[in-house]
């Protein structure tokens, strides 16, 4: 018998290994493959914080009751070249002009003038309005009349195609009640705002803090609880929007600037009031400065109030009462490109009336 070539043997003595081996391989690379494609692990904690991971941006957390998700309602959102504008018109003395014609209005945009399409007043388009609460140390004595007043002010306003939320912020930002118009649910969200200072605040080195001093402590997240208000909230909804802010206008430790919070107000069509209160009554340093750029750029403005309920009930009156006697006016913009930039925007009157409005939109894009 003819001997084998020596490389024919070897082969032949391989052979069982290399079945082995192929056999193991062909068990093993499914389940690397299942290792790999199993979901992330769920986070166990109960909600979102706002002062978590930094990089992914400022959250809200959600103190509300679960709401059932088995009819999730979509809104339905409609791409259109034409402009609206909400606004009031007062004259030299501060007073309310509610019933004006379409002849006395000019809108420009950019410096050009624009052909209005429409005009109207609107005191009972539905309206959707949030309330922030600062519930930082500097409104431990006011926040109670903060929140009495302030559910009265909503009981009063909200009609029955009206809604409401409340939103606290202080070290967190807060969803204290979602949109509603009940009487009963507004008074327990108010309810559950307390203070907190969440103890990152300034201080003399190692009482607190170590022994360095926090750079950026946190303690009112304003700007953050404004851009969530506007851009969680108000961004999807329809109709009349504002937001009301009981603060002494002062930001300490929010991821974002307020210019952030400008822009998605601006982009969520949403009114912005102030009402300047603290528990020293004194507004001071540069909150109420940056409040008024807030307010005015928006179409709203700065009450300052002190610490005073007569003046925090007025001041709501008086918000109310504009929010009742606004006109509502469309346009085509003559610059008709979808590139997304901010175009400015001015009403005027034949009889130099004061308008008080936004002062401008940013244009869609695609």
């Amino acid at each position: 018998m003819k001997s084998l070539d020596p490389f024919v043997s070897l082969v032949i003595r391989r052979i069982p290994a290399i079945f082995l081996l192929s056999c193991w391989m062909m068990l093993a690379l499914p389940a690397v493959s299942q290792t790999q494609n199993l979901p992330p692990p769920t986070n166990p904690d109960t909600g979102p914080q706002t002062n978590g991971d930094e990089s992914s941006g400022p959250t809200m957390r959600d103190r509300t009751k679960p709401q059932p998700e088995d009819n999730p309602v979509e809104t339905l959102k409609v791409n259109v070249d034409v402009v609206s504008l909400l606004f009031n018109v007062k004259d030299k003395g501060g007073h309310l002009l509610p019933n004006l014609d379409r002849d006395e209005f000019q809108v420009i945009e950019d410096g050009k003038p624009q052909n209005i399409k429409y005009f109207k007043a609107e005191s009972n388009l539905p309206l959707t309005i949030g309330i922030l609460l600062d519930t930082s140390f500097s409104q431990d004595r006011v926040l109670p009349i903060e929140k009495e007043v302030g559910a009265q002010f909503l009981q009063r306003l909200l009609r029955k195609e009206d809604e409401a939320f409340l939103i606290s912020f202080d070290v967190n930002v807060d969803l204290l009640q979602d949109f509603t118009n009940s009487e009963h649910d507004i008074r327990k969200g108010m309810e559950a705002a307390k203070i907190n200072g969440g103890g990152a605040v300034g201080g003399l080195p190692g009482i607190g803090q170590g022994p360095v001093p926090i750079s950026n402590p946190k303690g009112t997240l304003l700007y953050d609880a404004v851009f969530l208000a506007a851009h969680d909230k108000l961004h999807s909804e329809v109709g009349r929007k504002a937001l009301i802010l009981l603060t002494d206008g002062e930001d300490q430790g929010s991821q974002l600037r307020l210019q952030d919070a400008l822009e998605a107000a601006q982009k969520s069509d949403a009114i912005v009031y102030v009402l300047l209160i603290s528990d020293s009554g004194v507004a001071a340093g540069t909150g109420p400065g940056l409040m008024r750029k807030l307010c005015e750029e928006t179409g709203g403005r700065v009450i300052n109030v002190g610490n005073n309920r007569d003046k925090l009930e007025k001041a709501f009156d008086q918000v109310s009462t504009e929010l009742r006697s606004q006109y509502s006016i469309g346009y085509t913009p003559s610059n008709g490109r979808h590139d997304g930039t901010f175009r400015k925007v001015e009403i005027k009157t034949k009889e130099g009336y004061k308008v008080q409005t936004r002062k401008g939109y940013y244009a869609a894009t695609g």
